[in-house]
């Protein structure tokens, strides 16, 4: 029987054994959603919770994908198996992703590294809807650190942190004003600063300007109650400068969360996230079909309308 013809709990049980194959096919079938993505979801959570899950985000043009890959080239060397979910824009004719992982991150993937491109499909925030459950195949088969690479655009930032143990936020120099940093909300987000393309000019500006808004938030008592303040560390990703740092800081940073208890409160956040992003889905579908179904009288007010609408999705 091919991969492609296979039930659900058949597919886990291929894809636990390392069958790339019928890994690639579970993440596309959760991609896809419906009833099938959520056989799978439930198929695959118990096996859950051993891989660290490390957001890296940033404005586009950072150097995320650079950064990622030269992770994903030093992880295998520490004797890990990394996976990477590359959240990419949506085509809006096919509604499919516009970079393709081989395209991002050409002859990195072997069998120690998995890369799979996911589509936002216009998804409001910077991660799919799908997102969370293609990082719990990638965990529940045996990959350890998951790296979700956001695509950069809108309220990224939140998202990754609903998605990751770790957010690590990548700037360049010349980002560095503070007043910039506050409007994108990157400090409240971030466990672990890099600043890129550290060669350039501007990148101890830069450093200097985001140890002064950490310390600001020391002094205002926004930093973490534990004391964790997140570290700075300058990389020249397309040299391989500061990678073996970058990953130093990401392990610092689960260390600490084993050490406080915070890594299962922030998973229990993750799953609050998942929860609420099913819910929401539902729901938005049900509207939809009775929106679809209903006959609007241009006679009566939009908020009469959706009251009536909203009455019929709640008493279903």
């Amino acid at each position: 029987m091919s991969i492609r013809s296979l039930p659900p709990s058949e597919l886990v049980e291929a894809a636990r054994s390392g069958n790339r194959r019928a890994i690639g096919r579970l993440l596309t079938l959760v991609e896809r959603g419906g009833p099938t993505a959520d056989a799978i979801t439930d198929l695959t959570h118990p096996h859950i919770g051993s891989a660290h899950v490390v957001g890296i985000t940033g404005a586009p043009g950072a150097g995320k994908s650079t950064l990622t890959g030269q992770l994903t080239r030093l992880l295998p060397e520490r004797g890990l198996t990394p996976a990477v979910l590359a959240v990419d824009p949506s085509s809006p004719l096919s509604g499919g992703a516009i970079l393709g992982d081989r395209v991002r991150m050409d002859g990195i993937a072997g069998e120690d590294v998995f890369i799979r491109s996911v589509a936002t499909r216009g998804h409001a925030g910077g991660l799919a809807l799908s997102v969370p459950g293609a990082v719990r195949v990638f965990d529940a088969v045996g990959f350890d650190p998951v790296i979700i690479e956001t695509v950069g655009v809108g309220q990224v930032e939140v998202d990754v942190v609903g998605a990751a143990d770790t957010a690590v936020v990548v700037v360049n120099p010349g980002w560095g004003d503070a007043v910039q940093a506050n409007k994108a909300g990157l400090l409240e987000v971030a466990d672990v600063f890099v600043i890129n393309k550290a060669d350039r000019a501007g990148a101890n500006d830069t450093r200097r300007d985001l140890e002064l808004m950490l310390e600001l938030s020391h002094v205002s008592g926004q930093e973490d109650e534990s004391g964790y303040r997140p570290p700075i560390i300058m990389t020249t990703a397309t040299d391989g400068d500061g990678i073996t740092e970058v990953w130093a800081a990401v392990q610092a940073h689960r260390e600490h969360l084993d050490a406080t208890g915070k890594l299962a409160a922030r998973r229990a956040a993750r799953l609050r996230y998942e929860v609420q992003s099913r819910v929401a889905r539902i729901v938005e579908t049900q509207i939809d079909d009775a929106i679809s179904a209903s006959v609007l009288d241009p006679n009566i007010s939009p908020a009469t309308h959706a009251a009536t609408i909203a009455k019929q999705v709640t008493s279903s």
